[in-house]
């Protein structure tokens, strides 16, 4: 390789998270970049595993009140191979029906790194911006799918639920959490009536005041429409510029 200052790639390779022009050691990678992969591999695994604490989050929330619930999966293996019964709270699950506008739930997903590192601080960000909406309080679910909201949801009795969740980690991205935005929501709802805010991870992704904006102005539109997914469009005079 080339010194960095004479490095054609030097200026692709700053502008992303993704792995380009790594060079190259007879028909092989530079041993550098084979061990950076290893970690960034291992990284991804242990996100997977990493167990939720609750705790972390409760903490980092604040005075905030704050419900614990768990899907009908027993434990992380039996959730990585049935996907359906993350998206079904257990067996007696009971939550209180507020009747509130809204509830935000904070669920590890399949990396609970994600929601430990970003949950609260997207939570608490898109809770100051969210006058005139009344609030249940936030939901942390354990062993949960973007579906579980839905039960949540019809549950509490809300006009919407904004899930957070731990996304599926990536070779360069182990902490991404995603936003899903459900209007009227109840069980059987499908993927195509929510909106998506993805890739929220400072300073490498979306910080969380710019995915904030986002939430909030899809929540105005979703309730002027009356309908959240495919007949929301997230673009317009309604959404912050880019």
């Amino acid at each position: 390789m080339t010194a960095v200052g004479n490095d054609p790639w030097a200026v692709l390779r700053a502008a992303t998270r993704a792995r380009v022009a790594l060079g190259r050691a007879g028909d092989g990678l530079p041993t550098a970049r084979e061990l950076e992969f290893r970690l960034a591999h291992a990284a991804a695994r242990d996100a997977v595993h990493m167990p939720f604490e609750p705790d972390v989050v409760r903490a980092a929330l604040g005075d905030l009140d704050v419900l614990e619930v768990r899907s009908a999966a027993a434990d992380r293996a039996e959730y990585l191979q049935r996907p359906d019964l993350g998206r079904r709270p257990a067996e007696g699950t009971s939550l209180p029906r507020t009747g509130d506008d809204l509830a935000v739930v904070l669920a590890d997903g399949l990396s609970p790194r994600a929601v430990h590192e970003h949950g609260a601080g997207l939570a608490t960000a898109l809770l100051d911006l969210l006058d005139g909406w009344s609030v249940a309080p936030v939901v942390l679910a354990h062993q949960a799918r973007v579906g579980l909201g839905d039960a949540i949801g019809a549950a509490l009795g809300v006009r919407a639920v904004v899930v957070l969740i731990g996304e599926r980690p990536g070779l360069s991205s182990a902490d991404s959490l995603g936003a899903y935005l459900t209007w009227d929501p109840r069980p059987g709802r499908v993927d195509s009536e929510r909106n998506c805010v993805s890739n929220v991870r400072p300073p490498h992704g979306l910080g969380y005041e710019q995915a904030a904006r986002t939430i909030a102005a899809l929540l105005a539109g979703a309730r002027a429409l009356g309908a959240s997914g495919v007949a929301l469009k997230d673009e317009g005079t309604a959404l912050p510029p880019g």
